[in-house]
């Protein structure tokens, strides 16, 4: 009896729930190492400014994030619990992945793991970005689609329109994930869906949770267009994209993983008995190919590989039902030793563990500037409440503070409270929107901005404080250093307004 009661708990979809929970609490107790990075900042100010939309994204992340914050009060670990909820949800879908497509339930494990410790996962469930979500709902489809393929019920396609609508909210790659869906279904026999009035009522669906971001693009003459190809041009420019093949054997998925997600490509175009599941490849191949041609950075295909994984996994579960026992007990090892090592890997090079300027933490900083630009945040906004109080009585009640990004505009706003500081406004994304206050400043202090474009607009500037942090660590932050005391403006402010937009 207490054997079956056990069996009873430990089910196949318990035990990835057990996983998915491990995940969740691992970055719980992890994330509140270092700051915010400099892309939550803007996400936390944009929670606390809720609208249908923002320049630099659609409003579901910031909505969430307010939710979290409302409920928690503001720390890095409420901030961060939705992200690290649904990379956890993901975990747990790619085992339920492998499960329709006949996975057993190491097989499902082996998914669930292989997903998560890929290091732009990792990544995403330790920080707050737009990114996160993007993944959850792409991933969401994916799992739609096999069910869908595997059952041969039309209804799937309301809960794969509803799912590509919230990504539509989150971030607008998802119209390459789309494109991926519409390749997939014309290239196979998915093609009897197009007459199923199921499809069509997802295609509704979809735009109907889209529709509050669209009408306020359109109110505001889709200025996210004109942002996007901005940042896309900025990082095609900066070579952002140059990696983009190879970071998909390192960072999009785990390097420990390839042979799966090989293997899941294979399952998928070549395999007679999983002819149903084609779709499942062209969407991957459709949405690799755009991003390559494009020139898109390589973490926007990192969703197309848990369902890659998923298939593969089942493969090697086959795989191992065909050796003597000998050698499968061998081959299980070497996977599950694989695994652990690249969970390791992963762990130390995504997650935000090692303390500041350890020799871990300085090795890590030379891979990525994920934790460098964490730091730094709370030296500065004193520094700008520091000079902010020693301005003349008479002035200050008349001064403003302008940034050069929308970061550093976010994290004044986030802890200068304590230092009395007036809203910040700034020329990037949407601070711009927000405009320069009624009245205008008089006198500003500069944050962000170098001295010879600062000359263009104001003719009395001195250098009123040197932006450092306590821990002596190079960041953007710092990139330029100095802030400045600025009166005398040489144009009227919509024009100097209409100068300083920009994208970041």
């Amino acid at each position: 009896m207490k054997k079956n009661r056990l069996a009873g708990i430990f089910t196949d979809i318990n035990i990835l729930l057990l996983l998915g929970l491990a995940l969740f609490l691992l970055h719980m107790f992890t994330n509140h190492q270092y700051g915010f990075h400099q892309d939550e900042l803007v996400v936390v100010d944009n929670a606390y400014n809720l609208d249908w939309g923002y320049v630099e994204y659609p409003p579901v992340t910031p909505f969430l994030t307010r939710i979290s914050l409302d409920i928690f009060g503001l720390s890095l670990v409420s901030a961060r619990m939705f992200a690290a909820l649904a990379q956890s949800i993901i975990m747990v879908l790619a085992g339920l992945m492998a499960r329709e497509l006949g996975g057993k339930r190491a097989t499902q494990i082996l998914a669930a793991i292989a997903t998560a410790i890929a290091p732009i996962a990792l990544v995403e469930g330790a920080t707050v970005m737009y990114v996160t979500f993007d993944f959850l709902w792409s991933v969401l489809i994916a799992y739609f689609v096999i069910r869908i393929l595997k059952s041969g019920d039309p209804r799937w396609w309301l809960g794969i329109g509803a799912a590509i609508g919230l990504g539509m909210m989150t971030k607008f790659t998802m119209a390459f994930w789309v494109a991926g869906i519409v390749g997939g279904v014309l290239l196979t026999d998915a093609r009897r869906y197009i007459k199923s009035p199921w499809l069509w009522g997802g295609v509704v669906l979809s735009l109907l949770v889209f529709l509050p971001n669209m009408l306020w693009q359109i109110q505001h003459n889709f200025i996210s267009l004109d942002f996007l190809q901005g940042i896309h041009a900025r990082d095609v420019e900066m070579g952002r994209a140059d990696d983009y093949l190879i970071e998909q054997f390192v960072f999009s998925a785990n390097t420990i993983v390839i042979p799966l997600w090989i293997a899941g490509l294979y399952y998928y175009f070549f395999r007679q008995d999983s002819k149903r599941f084609r779709m499942m490849g062209w969407m991957f191949v459709i949405t690799f190919m755009i991003y390559f041609l494009a020139q898109g950075r390589s973490y926007y295909e990192a969703p197309a590989y848990p369902m890659l994984i998923a298939a593969g996994a089942v493969v090697w579960q086959e795989w191992i039902d065909k050796l003597s026992i000998q050698k499968a007990r061998l081959a299980l090892g070497v996977t599950w030793s694989a695994l652990v090592v690249g969970t390791v890997f992963a762990g130390v090079i995504a997650l935000p563990i090692p303390p500041i300027n350890s020799p871990l933490f300085n090795a890590v900083s030379e891979v990525h500037d994920l934790f460098t630009e964490q730091i730094g945040w709370h030296d500065m906004v004193k520094t700008v409440g520091d000079i902010y109080a020693d301005l003349p009585a008479e002035e200050n009640a008349r001064a403003g503070i302008l940034t050069g990004e929308n970061d550093e505009a976010a994290a004044l706003n986030l802890y200068g409270g304590r230092y009395g500081l007036p809203k910040v406004i700034s020329g990037s994304d949407t601070f711009w929107l927000r405009g320069y206050g009624n009245p205008p400043p008089e006198t500003l202090i500069i944050v962000g901005l170098e001295p010879q474009y600062i000359n263009n607009f104001f003719a009395q500037c001195t250098v009123a404080g040197t932006i450092t942090n306590s821990y002596g660590i190079e960041n953007d932050l710092s990139n330029p250093p100095d802030i400045f005391v600025c009166r005398k403006a040489r144009f009227p402010w919509p024009e100097i307004w209409e100068k300083i937009k920009h994208y970041s």
